[in-house]
């Protein structure tokens, strides 16, 4: 939490639980999610600005922030290397000129089973990122469309940052799991 500051925007904010942390301290927090019962859920909790949607639905066309999480496991919303570097861009642009991400991912090579190995190679074979993963969640009669995720290892975001208006300034970790904090790049 010490390189969050001024108005932060919490993507995939779920129930709320950073953004009333980051308000509890005195931030200025907007939260999204696609989830409008996670929103619910946030603003009965006490969340001040939670809403439902995404980056292009949830957001005034003016609005810009110092800080913007990506917390969770929320980097794997970058998809994949162009998915990535276009949503990167797009979050360059709502960034202030002091703008900072934090992302959480882990690493999906630390420690990978041969089965894990193998879904890597394929996505390789298949040109994508070997971190790339296929979801769809479902709950009894319930299932959302299917979705890619990104888990990178810490050189893949590295890249992933470059000519995207943003450059790494370093990774906070946890064994396999870390938070990168990206800054805008110079220019941008």
């Amino acid at each position: 939490m010490r390189f969050v500051r001024g108005r932060v925007l919490d993507v995939g904010c779920g129930a709320g639980r950073v953004s009333l942390e980051l308000q509890r301290r005195g931030l200025d927090v907007v939260g999204i999610d696609v989830s409008p019962l996670a929103i619910q859920l946030a603003r009965e909790r006490g969340a001040a600005d939670a809403r439902v949607g995404t980056l292009d639905t949830a957001l005034e066309a003016d609005e810009r922030f110092d800080t913007i999480l990506l917390l969770g496991n929320n980097l794997g919303l970058l998809s994949g290397e162009q998915q990535g570097r276009r949503l990167l861009q797009k979050l360059a642009r709502l960034s202030t000129a002091k703008g900072r991400v934090l992302a959480g991912s882990y690493d999906p090579y630390d420690g990978a089973s041969a089965l894990a190995q193998r879904y890597q190679a394929r996505n390789r074979g298949r040109g994508r990122m070997g971190g790339v993963e296929r979801l769809r969640v479902r709950y009894r009669q319930y299932a959302t469309p299917w979705y890619d995720v990104l888990f990178a290892s810490r050189d893949e975001v590295r890249q992933l940052a470059k000519g995207s208006g943003w450059t790494l300034r370093q990774f906070i970790d946890e064994g396999a799991r870390y938070v990168a904090v990206l800054k805008l790049a110079p220019g941008s």
